[in-house]
């Protein structure tokens, strides 16, 4: 049998049973503790060896888009300031071997 590697994960709806907490921010992207939902999804899917994270988005989820880009700026700028630790923390939201599309 071939291994798991891509996790797909359906987040285009509009969040309506949450609103209004989701009219400026997608629901995937409410904190729970320190990180934003969909995180915790990402990082169980990476744990279970998926390398692959596909999200099915709708207009309006660019924040979904962000949270998983590459921040230069951000990572940078706290390198630049001796920021270790957030450095490591922003740099851990997606593991490098692993892609979103």
């Amino acid at each position: 049998m071939m291994p798991i590697t891509k996790a797909v994960f359906p987040v285009a709806g509009f969040g309506s049973r949450f609103l209004p907490a989701t009219k400026a921010s997608p629901k995937e992207m409410m904190p729970v503790v320190d990180k934003p939902l969909i995180q915790y999804a990402v990082e169980e899917a990476v744990a279970a060896g998926c390398t692959e994270m596909i999200f099915i988005t709708g207009r309006h989820k660019r924040a979904i888009e962000d949270h998983f880009d590459k921040a230069y700026e951000i990572e940078n700028e706290l390198a630049t300031r001796g920021k270790q630790e957030l450095l490591e923390v922003v740099q851990g939201i997606l593991p490098k071997h692993v892609n979103c599309i």
